[in-house]
């Protein structure tokens, strides 16, 4: 993990953006706020189907990445995180065995820290918070507005989705989602895979692979595993 603070990106090559759904639109409202240079976006959805989104290149599907140079691009994760399905990880850590690099992103509009560590290809968009003392894990997200509080450690392939609060002090293992709304209280684990459902407020540990959804709050085995 980088011990060197980011505030907007960790290099200024340009970048190909990876996926066209609607975490895609976002990020790519993202990186022009920031002025970086797009070169296109690569979607199999949309590969031979349309010269042009959202006024940037198609470059093509998973192909097109054979063509480029990962010493003189940058990607960027544009597949939205769903829950149970591993596809953005993945993606993540193959083109990352082919060399090619993931810089981190902040939204202009966030606020981050000055000592926050933020690994390869961490997100945080529009209005996030991240306060002193946090580390965030490789291809984590920290959605729009969400707020990660004091001395929290978050995993890789985390997502904390738009409105969500991490207290102070809260670890949350690789791959756990925590969703839209929702409160974890300070000083708490989330384990790996763990699963927080929209709006729920959870007050205890929540074992790796279990789901916690509801209010009052319910903790069960997850079935996305």
């Amino acid at each position: 993990m980088s011990d060197q603070p980011m505030t907007s990106v960790s290099q200024p090559l340009p970048i190909v953006l990876l996926g066209a759904g609607g975490h895609g639109k976002v990020l790519l409202a993202l990186l022009r706020s920031l002025g970086l240079e797009v070169l296109g976006v690569s979607d199999p959805q949309l590969a031979g189907k349309v010269a042009d989104w959202q006024g940037i290149p198609v470059l093509g599907g998973d192909e097109a990445l054979d063509h480029l140079d990962p010493a003189t691009v940058g990607l960027v994760n544009g597949v939205g995180q769903v829950v149970g399905s591993s596809r953005r990880a993945d993606i993540f850590h193959a083109l990352r065995a082919r060399g090619f690099r993931f810089p981190a992103l902040v939204h202009p509009s966030a606020w981050v820290a000055p000592d926050v560590k933020l690994d390869e290809g961490v997100q945080i968009m529009a209005g996030a918070v991240v306060q002193p003392g946090v580390e965030i894990g490789a291809n984590s997200v920290i959605n729009s507005r969400a707020s990660v509080d004091h001395d929290c450690i978050i995993g890789m392939c985390v997502h904390v989705a738009p409105g969500a609060v991490l207290c102070g002090g809260v670890n949350v293992a690789s791959g756990a989602f925590v969703g839209a709304g929702a409160t974890v209280v300070q000083g708490l684990m989330l384990g790996e895979k763990a699963v927080v459902g929209a709006g729920a407020t959870v007050v205890r540990d929540l074992p790796g692979g279990h789901l916690i959804i509801g209010s009052p709050a319910r903790i069960q085995p997850s079935r996305f595993l």
